[in-house]
């Protein structure tokens, strides 16, 4: 089984840290990137998510959002799932969609990357 609590790190070196799943699937954390749009040092920021609870032998789903606080006028949204290898490693994969705020409706098209 796959366990979502606890410290992920991904290619990036990025850490991101999820306090304990609860019964109803939700969970809360930090996400500490090493990639920012403004190029300035890597800051916490706060995530909130949900997960799906697998069937009989399955491997969960899930998605969360991160506030890019203090740093930037953006937030995250990721959604993915969590697998186990034949050796015990747990692996997260994830597609991630980033909004920032622009100044306008014509300049729309570029807000989401």
């Amino acid at each position: 089984q796959c366990h979502l609590s606890g410290l992920w790190r991904n290619e990036q070196d990025s850490l991101m840290e999820i306090s304990a799943v609860r019964d109803d699937g939700d969970f809360q954390g930090k996400y500490l990137t090493q990639v920012t749009l403004a190029g300035v040092c890597a800051h916490v920021s706060p995530l909130k998510g949900a997960q799906q609870h697998p069937g009989e032998g399955g491997w969960p789903t899930f998605a969360f959002t991160v506030r890019w606080d203090k740093f930037s006028n953006a937030t995250t949204a990721f959604a993915g799932q969590c697998f186990v290898d034949t050796g015990g490693k747990e692996t997260l994969t994830t597609m991630w969609l980033l909004r920032e705020a622009v100044g306008s409706l014509e300049e729309d098209w570029k807000a989401t990357r």
